[in-house]
């Protein structure tokens, strides 16, 4: 007999243990019973709508998956936030930057949603943290805070072989006509 924990593992286990109350109902999970799986401590709320089964530990970037699930499920972690989860810049930004392919209206305190074209291909999952691709990344960082941490961003990413100098370039010149001139900025690998 499959049981709703049973369900809710399934569902939450490719995000590092998280879900949303909107998700569970699409397995037939009803707001009372995540109610009830709360009260008794199965599941964690970690914000309006979002839990965390309790089995799952919680992740280094808790605060960038439950800021993804709010926006929706085609959201992902982007630009500087996207640089700290793939570990190429040393600090996390202020606020965390999230991207979706659809307006989103709402608002919360230390949440910037970018409103932008994002294709599945721009997507991946690291460590549980829905977040754009390395390319996707760099290309947003370069558009929106320039040059000096773009190129540190791609310089540390081709080092440790997270994107090829083919991909990158592919990635700047799909993405608003950015071109060779832009990737020239980035020291060619031996």
């Amino acid at each position: 007999m499959v049981t709703s924990m049973d369900v809710l593992y399934g569902l939450a286990e490719r995000r590092g243990g998280y879900l949303t109350t909107a998700q569970a109902a699409e397995v037939g999970v009803s707001r009372q019973q995540l109610y009830y799986l709360a009260r008794t401590g199965s599941l964690d709320r970690v914000a309006q709508g979002i839990y965390r089964l309790r089995r799952f530990p919680a992740q280094r970037f808790e605060d960038v998956i439950v800021a993804c699930l709010w926006v929706g499920e085609d959201a992902a972690a982007s630009h500087d936030t996207a640089l700290a989860v793939y570990e190429l810049t040393d600090a996390m930004p202020t606020v965390i930057h999230v991207s979706a392919p659809r307006l989103f209206r709402g608002q919360r305190p230390g949440i910037v949603v970018h409103t932008a074209p994002l294709s599945d291909v721009e997507r991946t999952e690291r460590g549980g943290v829905p977040v754009t691709t390395v390319e996707r990344t760099i290309t947003d960082v370069l558009t929106r805070s320039g040059q000096d941490l773009a190129r540190s961003a791609a310089e540390q990413a081709l080092k440790r072989g997270l994107v090829t100098r083919r991909r990158l370039q592919a990635a700047l010149t799909d993405h608003g006509g950015l071109g060779q001139s832009v990737l020239d900025f980035v020291a060619p690998t031996a």
